[in-house]
């Protein structure tokens, strides 16, 4: 099926949306949106050039029959379960969600039941998995044969997160819908977590449950691993990659650097990053990824989701 047969839904009208759009528009294809306001939706369509409706999703499928191949779902934390709950119902096969896909392991369950039940495929959009910089990382780990061991740090900046006008209880599961980010990066390329020690210390105003985390484990595949974040001091994300051969840094994350064996100089690594420039970085890739239906073992399912649920409780010391 060419790409402009094929019959996207995107559900929310807000920036990240908008992303999607783009993406779409590039492919040659033109999504049907639907948010919840009705001026802003028309706003939006009128912006994107795109059919935007109002009024919410479930008003949307109570009185429409339009059949659907894909839907991407880019709303609020608060909404991505019901709203992905409601498509699976609706009876649409192929769906892509704004991570985390729910605010706990309790909504991701539900969705997985979901899915299940109708026979449906839901993905988690981890957009990072998707950068050109991971995409070179994943290469010298090949031609080196493999991770021997990484670190990764998932600091954030509660100077400026504490003033924003966020929820307070999408604040206080901050790390799952936004450290993950970088967790999951980790996890990803450094292999999945088969023995973990976490330690977790410290509060803040806006998030109680903790604000200083350590801890260290073994993959599966025998390689090390340790991290560490204080939200309450200065700090970066970044993840650290060590092979035989080479160390690579992601610091930011959409870039990448190399440190030879026998040398103190980190060098920054040449990337074909032109679709991360163009678009919201990893975007092209990940929506290219869903709506291709690629075979590239980047996009994360709610399964998969569900088990690192596990991961990310035992790093919050929940």
């Amino acid at each position: 099926m060419s790409n402009n047969l094929k019959k996207v839904l995107v559900v929310g009208a807000g920036v990240i949306a908008a992303e999607y759009c783009k993406v779409l528009h590039a492919m040659g294809i033109e999504p049907d949106v639907v948010g919840r306001n009705e001026d802003k939706a028309k706003k939006f369509g009128e912006e994107h050039s795109v059919t935007a409706i109002g009024g919410g999703i479930d008003a949307y499928l109570s009185t429409n029959d339009k059949k659907y191949d894909y839907a991407i779902v880019a709303t609020d934390i608060l909404n991505l379960c019901a709203n992905t709950c409601s498509l699976l119902e609706y009876g649409i096969k192929k769906i892509f969600t704004e991570k985390p896909a729910g605010m706990n392991k309790a909504e991701i369950e539900q969705i997985c039941s979901y899915a299940e039940k109708n026979d449906a495929k839901v993905y988690v959009a981890y957009n990072r998995r998707f950068y050109a910089s991971t995409a070179k990382a994943l290469e010298v780990i090949h031609e080196d044969g493999g991770i021997k061991s990484f670190n990764f740090e998932f600091t954030e900046w509660s100077h400026v997160i504490e003033p924003l006008p966020t929820p307070a209880d999408v604040k206080e599961e901050w790390f799952l819908a936004n450290s993950t980010h970088v967790v999951d990066l980790a996890f990803f390329l450094g292999g999945e977590p088969e023995k973990m020690a976490s330690f977790i210390t410290g509060e803040l105003n806006w998030h109680k449950s903790g604000c200083v985390y350590a801890g260290a484990g073994v993959t599966r595949d025998k390689a090390l691993f340790s991290y560490q974040a204080n939200w309450a001091a200065p700090g970066r994300w970044a993840i650290e990659i060590l092979t035989s051969k080479h160390r690579l840094y992601f610091k930011p994350m959409e870039q990448l650097s190399i440190q030879e064996l026998g040398a103190v100089a980190v060098n920054p690594i040449e990337i074909d990053d032109k679709l991360d420039l163009e678009y919201k970085p990893g975007f092209y890739k990940e929506v290219e990824s869903f709506i291709n239906e690629i075979d590239d073992g980047k996009k994360k399912t709610i399964q998969d989701q569900l088990r690192y649920m596990d991961y990310f409780e035992k790093i919050e010391g929940k």
